[in-house]
């Protein structure tokens, strides 16, 4: 059987867009360590590991895989200087995500 295709502008990259970003903020410690990079970033506060360390109840190595599944995601993004890893929330791709997901539902 075949489906007709949609007149509708959700996209396969929008698509793809909304599945990926939301996977990655299917864990709620996921959503609080964005959350808490995106606020130090608008206060232009550099973040780096040790910061989302003493922020959070989880374990360097925990930290470690939520901010590498947020990495891969493209919702942060890594600046490394020396020996340190700096985090930014992409913001921009935060921005194409909700667009995406208000194409869900228009007719």
């Amino acid at each position: 059987m075949r489906l007709r295709k949609e007149s509708d502008d959700l996209q396969e990259e929008d698509i793809l867009l909304i599945a990926n970003v939301s996977d990655a903020l299917a864990h709620p410690a996921r959503v609080k360590i964005f959350r808490f990079i995106m606020h130090r970033n608008i206060e232009r506060t550099p973040v780096c590991n040790k910061d989302v360390v003493a922020e959070f109840d989880y374990s360097q190595a925990t930290i470690s895989q939520h901010i590498k599944r947020l990495e891969k995601s493209n919702l942060v993004q890594v600046n490394k200087k020396d020996r340190f890893s700096y985090y930014f929330a992409n913001v921009g791709l935060l921005g194409r995500y909700f667009k995406a997901i208000n194409k869900l539902d228009e007719s």
